[in-house]
Parts: C-alpha cells; structure tokens; sequence
C-alpha cells in the first residue's frame, strides 16, 4: 500500500524525532524534516509551479522558465530549509536565483501574487498545516520576494557568489 503525502510527512517527522531522542537530544527536526524531506519540496515545487502558470500575471515568466525549472525549484527551497545543498553543488549559488531576477522591471503586484500562489501550493501539495510550520515558510518566502523585488529594476547588479541562505524555525540562520 503506498503512502498518501500526509503519511510519509509524519512518519518522517516521526524518524526524525525519534533518532533525536535514541541521540538524548530533544531538538525539533528541521523544516526540510519536518515538511518530509525531498518528496514534499518538489510536490511543493510542482504544485506552486502549476498555480503561477495559471495566474494572468505570472504566467508568462513561468511559461518560460526551463524544463527543470520544478526540479530545480525543489533542490533550491530543500537546501534553503535545511536539506543536502544539491542546489549548491550541481545547479549554483544564491547569486544563480537572483541574477534570473533581476532588471526584469517587475512590477509591484507580482509579489504577492508570488506569495499567495506559494502558500495556496502548501495546501495543493499536502505539506503539513502545522501553524508554526507554515509561520517559517511564510516568513521565508516573504523574506524571498521582497529581495527579489528589490534586484527587479533595469540595471540591477547581483553580488556574485553568494551562498543559498538557510533557513530555520525562527528565520534565517
């Protein structure tokens, strides 16, 4: 019997809390563990993709983006909340997100259209509704957006080489 998105978020929340516990270190999981690990970051990825496409206004940025770019996306958001760094090692650094960002001349609106369709995708993709959880995405992707925004007027410079941020329960760590 294959396990529905819910199950294997649990039970590995579950795994990993129970390895804390045989280790006598009672610490939460990360966001990554707790959200359940790679499969949960690209049906997050998938779900979120799929809803800009339907948005009037992002569609056409997403209807443009690579053929990996849900992959991609995934690796990216699971090194982000504490999974392997595969974004880093195999596809590049922070500097790789913002440089496809910036000088778009984004307008303002896209932002939180980016905002609601990402945590609509939390929902789409079953990831858990836990409300401290959802809190630590949400104060991420705000964070991500506003930065993003920020590079989007013509002629923005991205400083090169910098590392995918990280981030926890409480923010960036």
């Amino acid at each position: 019997m294959a396990l529905g998105p819910r199950a294997r978020t649990l039970l590995s929340a579950l795994a990993a809390r129970t390895t804390r516990l045989r280790l006598g270190v009672m610490t939460k999981p990360s966001v990554f563990e707790f959200a359940g690990g790679d499969d949960a970051f690209l049906a997050l990825a998938a779900a979120f993709h799929e809803r800009c496409l339907a948005d009037p206004e992002l569609n056409h940025p997403f209807s443009h983006s690579s053929p990996q770019h849900v992959e991609h996306l995934a690796a990216y958001w699971a090194e982000v909340f504490g999974g392997p760094p595969r974004y880093s090692r195999s596809i590049g650094g922070h500097s790789r997100v913002l440089e496809m960002h910036a000088g778009t001349g984004a307008q303002d609106d896209l932002g939180p259209r980016f905002v609601a369709c990402f945590m609509r995708a939390l929902d789409d993709a079953e990831l858990p509704s836990d409300v401290e959880f959802r809190a630590a995405l949400r104060s991420y992707i705000d964070w991500a957006v506003a930065e993003v925004m920020a590079i989007s007027p013509l002629g923005s410079v991205v400083r090169p080489d910098l590392p995918v941020p990280h981030w926890g329960w409480e923010g960036p760590e």
